[in-house]
């Protein structure tokens, strides 16, 4: 089965809100060597579906490859890319049934 979302374009207040939202959070996803699997991605939905905020682990050898499998979740996960800082990223994805996040006007 696969889910479509619409990816909304974040405002730079809003990313700011969620910058301090997601300051306490603790990565729940780690992407390791072997990339996004389809059970990573099953996971990663799953996961963002509930919490609507998360942040991404993601272990690879260089900034280049590691920018390229953020990019890559980000778009077949449909989650809009808040903030990296080193090997963690900041990911959104507005859950449209049960939304946890208040944003601000854009």
């Amino acid at each position: 089965m696969l889910l479509q979302f619409r990816v909304m374009k974040l405002t730079e207040p809003q990313k700011k809100h969620l910058r301090g939202i997601g300051h306490h959070l603790n990565p729940v996803i780690i992407v390791g060597d072997a990339g996004i699997s389809d059970a990573l991605l099953k996971e990663f939905n799953s996961t963002i579906d509930h919490h609507e905020l998360i942040k991404v682990k993601v272990r690879a050898g260089d900034r280049g490859q590691r920018n390229t499998l953020i990019d890559d979740l980000c778009a077949r996960g449909s989650a809009e890319l808040v903030t990296r800082i080193g090997n963690v990223a900041l990911l959104y994805r507005r859950n449209n049934e049960k939304p946890k996040v208040k944003l601000p006007q854009a």
